[in-house]
């Protein structure tokens, strides 16, 4: 946001140069990215921070000037200078859905001139990047700048019935705005409307029908407070970022409505003259309390290691607006929505005593001094995958909308947003605008990566993340998870190997997934082939350890891949970490070295080509009744030449042994007929 130096000097009487005031500012957390000569005045660029809307404006960064400088803004006088009448003689103002307007003010100004606006309007405007229209709407565009709430003119004889109605649209209702684009509005939407029809979206956009033009004599100034989640939606929805709706979406100030006015009010009346109505038409069915935070002096001292004493505290929430109500609860001023909980007053006091005084120190703690119980398996969970050649990635907690219907979710987290009907956790007030979602799983931040990554031409990628993932709660607080996923493409590397590099397949990232178990000293894995929403037909399965499904692994669909312009394939695996964390460690048992060698033979069987290796394995385990078989293991798999289509050649591994004796072969001709037999009835298999 620009502002004008010499306004904020006016506002604050104080007498800082302009890098004096860049330095100032910075230091409390109002970064000011740069600054350059505008005619006799200087355009000072401001980096606002999402939870400071108060800050949207001229008085908002006049208060912090203010109070670093130990004085106090002083706002101009806003009296009219000729008024007659009241409101609600001329106009009538009606709200029917105070839950998206709380508050809505209306006032008259009759015989005004709508005619260019005065040189030193013009230049302030301009001083701030604005273009200036006519007398009226750069008033409102002034008040708008030097108090942070965003006003509105209508023609008044335009407004039939000379009426406002504040209420939500009807579905598919269309409105020409001042922009000249014909809007289609759905019924969440919220409209100013006169006895007719909507005049305006409200928070967003005036309507080309009640604008203000040269033959304009009568004006109704609209001042309001619309709900910021109501503003952001409206304004997303339709594509329309604008002055009001930036500052209604992040909240005004409730009870500044009024003042606004009365500043806007006596300028039209000095710059474009006309008689301004007596009061103004107040509607406030829903009114604000305003919220009491306490403040402990050693909270201070706790978080940031400064010694402040109290009524050093006291002087700067003073100077900031807060007034203390008992021993050390404060009343927060109406302007400050983003201050919650003592927390917040310790930022503030910590802003202003200088983030360059906060110590490093080691926080206290009464706890011996070692581990979680949970630490142990996430480092080795970590170090088993870098040895894989994965990197750790750290990604944003916040996705975009757009991702709402692409991934199948853990089913931690379906169950949570089923149980209360809302799928994803949404933010009101979201750091960065377009990322709105808390998000519900990792793979989004991660396929990001991957994206980033090939665009600065690096093919061969491997990931993890651990993470929290958020699902609805039963308050306003959401359910929280902690997920591991992982994510491989490119080509896989081989030491020692001679020959053309080999592509990653999903069973690289199988094996990367099965290591990281191990690692946590988890077993009883299950991977089942599964129709998974985000993965390949085909090359997908869900992974469980027992009766539980705590993760899905395969290959990326085609739709997301086309979407992110991959042309390679792109593996990818979730598992619910939480859950994994919670598993019990299996049991290391040992025992002393076989006195006896074992009985080695191999197993080929041509066998559906659908039906899993560990399907196989499981089945082979399963039989408990020969005490000297010690188990089996994978060795291949062939399909070609020489096998029916629609088969394939599964290669085993059986081990026979016997503690007490070396076996004969006809002891263990008796044990592998018995196991190719059950294989051959379960599974239709053929001994090759």
């Amino acid at each position: 946001m620009n502002i004008s130096y010499n306004w904020i000097l006016e506002l604050t009487g104080i007498n800082w140069s302009p890098e004096e005031m860049r330095e100032r500012l910075t230091m409390v957390g109002l970064a000011v990215d740069k600054f350059e000569a505008v005619n006799d005045d200087f355009a000072i660029e401001v980096d606002v921070p999402s939870n400071r809307g108060d800050c949207l404006s001229h008085l908002g960064i006049g208060r912090e000037v203010a109070a670093l400088a130990n004085t106090r803004v002083r706002l101009p006088e806003a009296k009219p200078s000729k008024t007659e009448g009241r409101t609600e003689s001329f106009a009538v103002i009606e709200i029917k859905d105070a839950d998206l307007c709380p508050r809505y003010a209306g006032r008259v100004v009759r015989g005004v001139k709508i005619a260019p606006s005065p040189d030193w309007l013009v230049k302030r405007l301009e001083a701030i990047g604005q273009r200036a229209i006519n007398n009226v709407a750069d008033i409102t565009n002034y008040v708008l700048h030097e108090q942070g709430q965003p006003l509105h003119a209508f023609d008044l004889e335009k407004l039939a019935d000379r009426r406002i109605v504040v209420r939500r649209a009807v579905d598919g209702e269309r409105i020409k705005t001042l922009d000249g684009v014909e809007r289609s509005l759905d019924g969440e939407m919220l409209v100013i409307a006169d006895g007719r029809k909507s005049v305006a979206i409200a928070g967003v956009m005036g309507g080309e029908d009640s604008e203000i033009s040269t033959e304009t004599r009568d004006v109704l100034i609209e001042s309001a407070y619309f709900a910021p989640a109501s503003v952001r939606r409206t304004s997303r929805i339709l594509g329309m970022r604008t002055d009001a709706s930036q500052r209604f979406e992040r909240g005004v100030d409730y009870e500044g409505t009024l003042r606004a006015q009365e500043r806007c009010v006596q300028l039209i009346c000095e710059i474009a003259g006309g008689v301004a109505s007596e009061d103004a038409v107040d509607v406030h069915p829903k009114k604000f309390e305003r919220k009491i935070v306490g403040l402990r002096p050693e909270r201070v001292r706790n978080v940031t290691g400064v010694d402040v004493d109290a009524e050093e505290i006291r002087r700067i929430l003073s100077l900031l607006g807060f007034i203390e109500n008992s021993e050390m609860n404060f009343i927060v001023p109406s302007w400050r929505m983003d201050i919650e909980r003592e927390i917040d007053l310790v930022e503030e006091v910590a802003r202003h005593i200088g983030y360059e005084k906060i110590a490093t120190e080691i926080p206290a703690s009464t706890l011996a001094g070692e581990y979680l119980t949970s630490e142990r398996r996430r480092r080795a969970t970590r170090r088993s995958l870098t040895a894989l050649g994965f990197d750790e990635a750290i990604s944003l907690s916040f996705i975009e909308t757009s991702h709402d219907d692409e991934f199948e979710l853990l089913p931690s987290v379906e169950r949570a947003a089923s149980r209360l009907d809302r799928e994803f956790v949404t933010l009101q007030n979201p750091i960065i605008e377009e990322r709105t979602r808390m998000r519900p799983t990792l793979l989004p931040g991660l396929i990001e990566a991957v994206r980033h990554n090939f665009n600065r031409s690096t093919r061969d990628v491997r990931l993890f993340e651990t993470g929290r993932i958020f699902a609805p709660g039963e308050s306003d607080l959401p359910v929280e998870r902690e997920a591991f996923s992982l994510i491989a493409t490119g080509d896989a590397t081989e030491e020692g190997r001679v020959g053309l590099a080999r592509a990653l397949d999903f069973y690289d990232l199988k094996g990367a997934v099965e290591a990281a178990l191990d690692a946590m000293k988890i077993s009883g894995a299950n991977f089942e082939a599964a129709s998974v929403k985000h993965l390949r037909e085909g090359q997908a399965a869900r992974i469980s350890i027992g009766t539980e499904t705590i993760g899905t692994i395969g290959r990326l669909n085609e739709s997301i891949a086309a979407a992110y312009k991959f042309k390679q394939p792109v593996y990818l695996a979730e598992l619910d970490f939480t859950s994994l964390l919670d598993t019990p460690e299996k049991l290391a048992l040992y025992m002393s070295l076989p006195r006896f060698p074992s009985i080695v033979r191999d197993l080929s069987l041509l066998v559906d080509r659908r039906t899993p290796v560990a399907s196989l394995l499981r089945s082979i385990s399963e039989q408990q009744s020969f005490e000297n078989f010690r188990g089996a293991k994978f060795v291949g798999v062939y399909e070609g030449e020489g096998v029916p289509e629609g088969k394939r050649s599964v290669t085993l591994r059986l081990e026979y042994r016997a503690d007490d004796r070396t076996l004969r072969d006809e002891e263990v001709d008796a044990m592998h007929t018995e196991i190719v037999r059950a294989l051959e009835e379960k599974f239709g298999a053929q001994l090759r």
